[in-house]
């Protein structure tokens, strides 16, 4: 089959579902289909710019390509899903959630001069769009639930294994907590970077990652103000083969991101056998974190994080088994690619 992956993106920004999606084409070739991605490039301001993109998806052809029939179109993120295909499948990574769970936090647009029409024009498009879709999809339960709950739709979660999956391992337990992430204020890298203030052991905080110079300038005067110089480290942008490494060797994974829609970093945990802590607002990671279990799942309260991470220095041998519980989430809920080719094609 010819497939497109219809995603946005925005301009020099790249995170999760830019991995997600050249990980569905690569998967897809792989099974002898033709699998192209079309970006489409994405702004959300002014108004007029969040208006013209919705309006850009809707009108973009994506019947064929050269004169050859597209058999399929599977729209992933907001608008690229308002795409026109006779054999449309969605596989929603997240709505425009600033005008829905968003809305009335720091984080959503009700402060807008124009927050009432945006809100009331991506609703009305959403529900006018979306159920198009011969079968419809969400990333996670919790992506599902949103859906449900403000358009009235009915998506399936559909799991999938982060990239290099099969490369993750554990190699031991250094005491080092590990969070790599994109920087920004609702990924709550500052709940770590406070938290370090209140570890009682010989513990560092590892932060890979990058974002606005903004945030990165917080988080460095935190750590100065504070003299953490010596507790926390803020890594950068690392490789791959990097991240990879510090997941094997770390104690636990802190994962501190505000209602997340899945959460690769909790997936990436467990396959590399570490307990993980995240918070009760976490969203998506709630789905695989268990308290207690295979991590731990507190408010959002830099004392607790603090507590919980000297915890896992002072009972070592019952944070490697809360590791090896989440791989065996991992294997038993059966996350592989697979599965998920054949649900979006119909075939499960």
């Amino acid at each position: 089959m010819r497939i497109a992956i219809a995603i946005v993106q925005v301009p020099f920004m790249s995170g999760g579902a830019e991995i997600h999606a050249n990980l569905l084409r690569n998967e897809l070739k792989k099974r002898g289909h033709q699998a192209e991605i079309v970006w489409f490039p994405f702004k959300w301001y002014p108004t007029e710019s969040l208006v013209n993109s919705m309006i850009m998806a809707r009108m973009f052809d994506l019947s064929e390509s050269n004169g050859e029939k597209i058999d399929m179109v599977i729209g992933m993120k907001f608008p690229a899903f308002y795409v026109k295909h006779e054999n449309k499948v969605l596989w929603i990574l997240h709505q425009y959630r600033q005008v829905y769970d968003f809305w009335g936090t720091m984080y959503g647009d009700q402060n807008s001069p124009d927050g009432e029409f945006i809100k009331n024009t991506v609703i009305k498009n959403d529900n006018l769009y979306i159920p198009e879709a011969k079968r419809i999809f969400t990333n996670s339960k919790n992506t599902a639930n949103r859906l449900k709950k403000y358009n009235d739709i009915d998506g399936i979660a559909l799991y999938h294994p982060p990239q290099n999956y099969e490369k993750l391992c554990c190699r031991g337990y250094e005491n080092f907590v590990f969070y790599p992430s994109r920087i920004e204020e609702v990924k709550r890298q500052r709940i770590l970077v406070e938290s370090a203030k209140y570890i009682k052991n010989d513990i560092k905080v590892y932060i890979a990652g990058i974002g606005p110079e903004k945030e990165m300038n917080y988080l460095k005067n935190m750590i100065k103000e504070n003299n953490l110089e010596d507790k926390v480290k803020l890594l950068g942008f690392i490789s791959e083969e990097e991240k990879i490494d510090y997941y094997a060797r770390s104690l636990a994974i802190y994962f501190g991101a505000y209602d997340e829609d899945y959460g690769y970093i909790t997936l990436e945990s467990f396959f590399s056998k570490k307990p993980i802590i995240v918070h009760t607002d976490a969203g998506g990671p709630l789905e695989f974190v268990e308290d207690g279990k295979n991590g731990f799942v507190t408010p959002p309260d830099a004392k607790l994080v603090a507590q919980k991470i000297d915890w896992f220095y002072e009972n070592k041998d019952t944070a490697i088994k809360m590791g090896e519980e989440g791989y065996k989430l991992m294997i038993d809920k059966n996350i592989n690619w697979d599965f998920v080719i054949d649900s979006l094609l119909g075939k499960t």
